[in-house]
């Protein structure tokens, strides 16, 4: 199916459209930074166990496979997307302001329930703005998107030196000033209008063209990348808290969270460099044996007398195990998956990530209740069933890509 044609208004670029769209990948992507690696050393600050942590990082992960699709299709029908993201985040602000509340065990996890649902879309529909401007206007993607890996960074090595002066407790000021800036940034942000065409999370268009995708390769593929990145759970959710349990400083935490980034980075540089005759099974082998690796030497860096040195080395493993999920997956949908299908093949694949992410997160708490560091081996086995069924749909690999 031809798109329509662009109307004139659409042809107009809007003034700095690149830049604009820098300065919201950079301010959208510091929440972030400072949520994923130090939202759960404030839980256990403020007194929660291993198992409650658990359920409130898993429970808005099984949330938003369901409401994010919802939400970006919302997007798409309005009549500028960039107004349904300045209301997302601001909605995003104000709910989390709730964490200022007397932190109970119910008021954290409605707030972080609340919180998943506005808060998710934000990058898929950054990412539908620049890629708008990519294609009407021949804007280049990666050097806007490169900016919210750079804040991410920034917020990891910042957060870090931050907390070493204040404590966890300044977590939920720090994601409410974030999304304060993030919010003043999407004032900013350019108007394009409707999209020619729903989005590539667009639920009708999961629910048309996902049969088609249903086939042995792209339904056992998509699993095992699922698994394999589900098998990171606990390291997303516990290994702050570990860290500082063996007295790392928050400073140190936030550079070792950064070194992992900058690792998946680098990837991304030199990956065709490297990989460009692997094929796309071969690279999911390498990156599920990267997080067999990882896993098997968390537990080890400490009592081997490694050091935090030992910790940096495992960090390096980002890059295989994280960075080269993400290009197999990606050049695996661009060998085999029509351009038409390549949303419905996206949202599929993000509803099996999150999803088995959510339920390994879920079980992590207990994990680390019980056995500690150790509780990373139990995430051998769960990257081996993602390793084996990678195994499977290599039986059934088309001979040849698709055209168009």
């Amino acid at each position: 199916m031809s798109l329509p044609p662009l109307s004139p208004e659409q042809l107009v670029k809007p003034r700095h459209f690149e830049l604009r769209m820098s300065l919201i990948f950079f301010t959208l992507f510091v929440s972030l930074g400072i949520h994923l690696p130090y939202f759960p050393l404030w839980l256990q600050a403020e007194g929660f166990h291993a198992g409650q942590i658990a359920v409130i990082l898993a429970a808005p992960m099984f949330l938003r496979v369901l409401t994010t699709p919802l939400l970006t299709a919302l997007a798409d029908r309005a009549k500028d997307r960039a107004n349904v993201y300045i209301v997302l985040v601001a909605a995003t602000m104000v709910i989390s302001a709730g964490y200022f509340l007397t932190p109970t065990y119910a008021t954290v996890l409605a707030v972080s329930l609340a919180l998943t649902i506005v808060w998710t879309p934000h990058s898929p529909i950054a990412d539908s703005l620049s890629l708008s401007g990519v294609r009407r206007f021949g804007s280049n993607y990666t050097a806007m998107r490169k900016w919210g890996s750079i804040s991410y960074l920034c917020a990891n090595i910042a957060g870090g030196f931050i907390l070493a002066w204040t404590g966890p407790k300044a977590v939920p000021a720090i994601i409410f000033v974030a999304l304060a800036a993030a919010l003043l940034a999407g004032l900013l942000a350019p108007r394009l209008g409707r999209p020619r065409r729903a989005s590539p999370l667009s639920a009708t268009d999961i629910q048309q063209s996902a049969p088609k995708l249903l086939n042995a390769y792209f339904l056992y593929f998509t699993l095992g990348v699922g698994i394999i990145t589900a098998s990171h759970a606990f390291l997303y959710g516990f290994v702050s808290i570990y860290w500082k349990s063996i007295g790392i400083s928050d400073s140190v935490v936030g550079l070792l969270w950064a070194w992992g980034v900058v690792a998946e980075v680098c990837m991304f540089l030199f990956f065709n460099r490297i990989f460009a005759s692997v094929s796309v099974v071969q690279v999911m082998v390498i990156a599920g044996i990267g997080s067999i690796v990882r896993w098997i030497a968390f537990p080890l860096i400490w009592p081997l007398g490694l050091g935090v040195a030992g910790f940096f080395g495992v960090q390096t493993l980002h890059s295989v195990s994280v960075a080269m999920v993400l290009i197999g997956l990606q050049k695996m949908i661009g060998e085999t998956v029509s351009e038409e299908r390549t949303g419905a093949a996206q949202g599929i694949a993000y509803f099996f990530n999150g999803f088995f992410m959510a339920v390994v997160t879920l079980a992590s708490g207990p994990l680390y209740d019980r056995y500690g560091v150790d509780g990373f081996l139990a995430m051998i086995p769960i990257a081996l069933i993602g390793l084996a069924l990678i195994g499977i749909a290599a039986r059934s690999a088309p001979q040849r890509p698709v055209r168009g």
